[in-house]
């Protein structure tokens, strides 16, 4: 089948476009004809290396972490899907490759897709809205009334957070740039911090949780804006000594993990905040409760720019510009 693959890591190397072996499928998987693939900073950064440690990969490797398409054909165990389904998944970490026509995937990873989305808007719905789940339902536990810093409003995770807040009753303030002030307030963000023009730092203080998918300076000035008990939860990183055993890290790699994170979590622990690295799984349980979501018109996607499937290393190219507002995806069929 035809792939997108890289041979190896390179920071800003180029894809290339070969034929690589359809997948085996395994008695709980679903074999899937990709429609449409989401493209994410992530993919760069397996390109590039950075989750080496954390992500062994056999290379040549297929890249691409977000799927739509129609289930083919289903393996022995599976009861829950059958072929012509419309289907979506985040494929799990150590299984991924959607930048290709055929992808086989665990069952308990997929979900029914959205019957009001396109397979393209489908596509760019699994990692970002899985991402948003994890870390303000799963670990900040959002609650009603609470408020929450989304950094980096008008981009992928920060499009469907805003949203999924909002749904969960909490008081929502975002950083975005002047272009994008319109398309945040649309999604409901309740106060817009223009990072061209303010340090958010100075605005806002007392909220109960903020969510970090920027860098260093982001993640150590985001501190003064929560209260004490507040939560910092980060999918940028660094990675935690919580996240490397839940990994399954051995101890090197603990430690490895434990000195990078030491310097933000000394200082959260002086302000009574507790920090957190949030690196989502895939889970079909909890996208088949965002697809109810979006049928009820409760969150909406946020689409940038669709690109052919041969174009798929200039689509990553865009990604990495940090411009899109919402998400890239490609076209495969």
């Amino acid at each position: 089948m035809k792939s997108f693959l890289i041979d190896r890591y390179k920071k800003g190397g180029a894809l290339r476009l070969g034929e690589s072996p359809v997948p085996k499928l395994r008695e709980n998987d679903v074999m899937v004809e990709i429609h449409a693939a989401g493209v994410n900073v992530l993919d760069s950064k397996i390109r590039d290396g950075e989750f080496k440690l954390i992500l062994p990969y056999q290379l040549p490797l297929v890249l691409g972490n977000d799927v739509a398409g129609i289930v083919v054909r289903v393996g022995a165990k599976v009861r829950h899907f059958k072929p012509g389904d419309e289907v979506y998944a985040r494929p799990a970490q150590d299984r991924i490759g959607t930048f290709a026509e055929y992808i086989a995937i665990d069952q308990a990873d997929v979900a029914m897709k959205p019957n009001n989305l396109t397979m393209e808007e489908a596509a760019s719905i699994p990692l970002v809205a899985l991402t948003a789940w994890q870390v303000l339902v799963e670990r900040a536990n959002l609650r009603k009334g609470q408020k929450v810093l989304i950094h980096a409003g008008s981009g992928g995770v920060g499009t469907i957070a805003i949203q999924l807040a909002k749904h969960l009753g909490a008081y929502v303030a975002t950083t975005t740039s002047t272009a994008n002030i319109a398309l945040v307030k649309s999604l409901g963000a309740d106060v817009v911090i223009d990072y061209k023009k303010d340090d958010f730092e100075k605005v806002l203080q007392g909220y109960d949780v903020v969510l970090n998918s920027l860098g260093k300076d982001t993640l150590e000035s985001s501190l003064s804006v929560l209260k004490p008990g507040g939560k910092l939860i980060s999918i940028s990183g660094p990675p935690d000594p919580d996240f490397a055993r839940q990994n399954g890290s051995g101890w090197l790699l603990q430690q490895v993990m434990r000195i990078l994170s030491f310097r933000i979590r000394r200082k959260s622990k002086r302000r009574g905040i507790n920090y957190s690295f949030v690196f989502m799984t895939a889970n079909g349980g909890q996208l088949a409760r965002i697809t109810a979501l979006i049928e009820a018109s409760v969150i909406r996607p946020v689409v940038d720019r669709i690109f052919p499937f041969e174009r798929t290393d200039e689509a990553l190219s865009y990604v990495e510009t940090g411009r899109a507002k919402g998400k890239v995806v490609v076209a495969v069929k």
